[in-house]
């Protein structure tokens, strides 16, 4: 897929997605009812994490994203009200990803119907606050996921072509994040290309082979 072709097919999908198809280390904790799930290279020097702990302190992520600044309407919209009773499209993991002295708290948003990603955030805890954290990290293309991979940020979405239904994405962007100097730089990324074949394009090896005949017989 070019970019030019992967950019327009994105942006296609942006409506599809919020109309509703569905998309780990040690010391990860993680909580939701939603259903699950990952540039140019260059030396980053990272902060090195803290050993894993099995202790952590659970958030409102629903009040944390509703009072959330770099969260857009459209995200804030959606977890407004719960999908089914107290549900929320919420899916919340707790790791060590920035060398805090408490687990950072990963948020992802996805649709009620299909729990397709809206929105992928990770808040750091407030040095010197109980209960204040900071948005550290945030994306809201569509299909997003955010999750952690060997103590580092990992983040996937998946790409369309035009044409593409909302269940049956063309492929997979994967990008790997690091923690540097206060904020999150992306030092790896790869993509993946899903197969299209499906059962009913399978050639059927059962059937016997076809004979024809020409000319007039008698």
């Amino acid at each position: 897929m070019t970019k030019g072709g992967a950019a327009t097919a994105g942006v296609a999908a942006v409506g599809l997605l919020l109309a509703g198809c569905n998309p780990g280390g040690e010391g990860i904790r993680k909580e939701g009812t939603a259903s699950n799930t990952p540039a140019p290279r260059g030396a980053v020097s990272a902060t090195p994490a803290p050993a894993p702990s099995t202790h952590y302190k659970k958030v409102n992520a629903v009040k944390l994203l509703a009072t959330d600044p770099k969260v857009s309407a459209d995200v804030k919209r959606a977890v407004a009200k719960p999908c089914a009773a107290n549900e929320y499209p919420i899916e919340v993991t707790y790791a060590s990803l920035t060398g805090s002295k408490s687990p950072d708290v990963i948020v992802n948003v996805m649709t009620c119907a299909d729990s397709v990603g809206l929105g992928a955030y990770v808040y750091r805890e407030r040095p010197g606050s109980a209960d204040g954290y900071d948005n550290v990290y945030a994306n809201e293309q569509p299909s997003v996921y955010a999750g952690v991979d060997k103590g580092e940020l990992e983040v996937s979405r998946q790409t369309y072509d035009t044409g593409d239904k909302v269940c049956c994405p063309s492929g997979e962007d994967v990008m790997t994040y690091r923690w540097a100097n206060d904020h999150f730089t992306e030092y790896d990324r790869y993509h993946t290309d899903y197969s299209k074949t499906t059962v009913d394009d399978t050639p059927d090896d059962t059937a016997g082979p076809v004979v024809g005949t020409t000319g007039a017989e008698g």
